[in-house]
Formats: C-alpha cells, structure tokens, sequence
C-alpha cells in the first residue's frame, strides 16, 4: 500500500515542478522541407543530422530544388591528437576532436552564417588493449557527432 501511494507522490512532485521530457525541437516551417548538402554523406554526424531532423518531423529532401532550406556542410572533420607518453614515449593519452561548420540558406537568403562548432574528448591509451580502444575512439567519435547535431538542432530551432 505504501509503494503505490510513494510513487504516485513522486509523479505529482515531479509533475508540479514543470518537469517534462523534452522530446524533439520544434522548427521553423521554413525548414519543413530540407536538403543536407555535404562532400561525405557517410560521416557520423551527417548521418546522425539526417536522423534528427526526420524526428523533428522536417521532411529531408533528395534533390536540392525540391527543399525550401538548404543546410550545407562545409567541414565535417575528425581526428585525434598525443595528450601524454610514458616514460618510454609511448601514448598515454589521446584528444580525439570533432569539428562541424555549417550554413543555412532559404533560396537567397542566409538564415545562419557560416557556424563551426567543435568538441573534443580525452581517453587513456594501452597497447595491450588495442582493440577495445580502438572501439573506444569510435565510440566517443560517434557521441562528439551527436552532440554537435544537438547544438545545431537548437541552433536550428531558434530561427
């Protein structure tokens, strides 16, 4: 008996706070129909932009004369940079880095300037663990995209 009356005063304490889960943005209709041109359309943050705008309910277009806005990616680069080395000048350490610029444009007109957004992320290296650290920088490549596609979701949700 005590269980359910617990939880339902969690759901009322959380409920009256204004708490809610914030779901996907809402964007301008001028970018109901969008075109992502880019070089490379195989890269972890195209793809993972492409996803976040078909959540966002923007229909991604094909063809560029199809879209009423055209976001294109300038740069989209990765890599990684030496932190630290041991004592037998080995890595230690890796910065693995991420950096986007971007525009966007309805017809002739700029509705963001060219925009460049970078991330960077530090892991420790072991030779002995080659493979699960290889994985590893794939993995934190894969989340710096993410969140890059997040800070360009609100920056498109505030046109």
């Amino acid at each position: 008996m005590a269980r359910p009356i617990a939880l339902l005063l969690i759901a009322a304490l959380v409920g009256g706070c204004g708490f809610h889960l914030q779901g996907a943005a809402k964007l301008s209709p001028l970018l109901s129909v969008t075109y992502v041109e880019a070089e490379d359309t195989h890269t972890p943050f195209h793809r993972s932009l492409v996803d976040a705008l078909d959540a966002a309910g923007v229909r991604v277009a094909t063809d560029r004369e199809q879209a009423t806005t055209v976001v294109s990616i300038k740069k989209d680069q990765t890599g990684q940079h030496v932190l630290s080395v041991s004592a037998q000048n080995t890595p230690r350490e890796y910065e693995v880095f991420y950096t986007v610029t971007f525009t966007v444009n309805a017809g002739d007109k700029i509705l963001l300037a060219p925009q460049t957004v970078t991330l960077t992320r530090d892991y420790s290296f072991d030779e002995r663990a080659l493979l699960a650290k290889g994985h590893e920088e794939e993995l934190l490549r894969a989340a710096l995209a993410n969140d890059i596609v997040g800070i360009v979701m609100r920056r498109l949700a505030s046109l």
